[in-house]
């Protein structure tokens, strides 16, 4: 199969980036699905993120995943804490002791 460089758009600039004929070879070598989805630029900046502490490495199913723990201040106590998601601006963020007790009050 002969391959044609294809320009694609990164997810996360939205920038355009040249998808290569040699690049398209290599992913059908190592059998990869999807294309890139990020520029070499992007993707150097998301690698690096991996390696910051906020981020835990999970095995599920034979495959490495990674979740992302962003640190926080809890809208309730003020106490600083850790979340397993990126928070959304604009609503509440509480820390594991704030939202157990919320959880325990509603539950009542």
């Amino acid at each position: 199969m002969e391959f044609q460089d294809k320009v694609l758009t990164c997810a996360d600039c939205g920038t355009d980036f040249l998808f290569t004929a040699g690049e398209q070879a290599f992913f059908q070598e190592k059998n990869f699905r999807s294309p890139p989805k990020r520029c070499k630029s992007c993707k150097s900046k998301h690698v690096a993120t991996l390696g910051s502490p906020h981020h835990v490495r999970t095995q599920t199913h034979n495959r490495s995943t990674y979740k992302v723990e962003t640190l926080t201040t809890c809208s309730q106590c003020g106490k600083e804490t850790t979340v397993p998601f990126k928070p959304t601006q604009g609503r509440p963020v509480l820390c594991r002791d704030c939202y157990e007790t919320t959880k325990r009050s509603a539950s009542a």
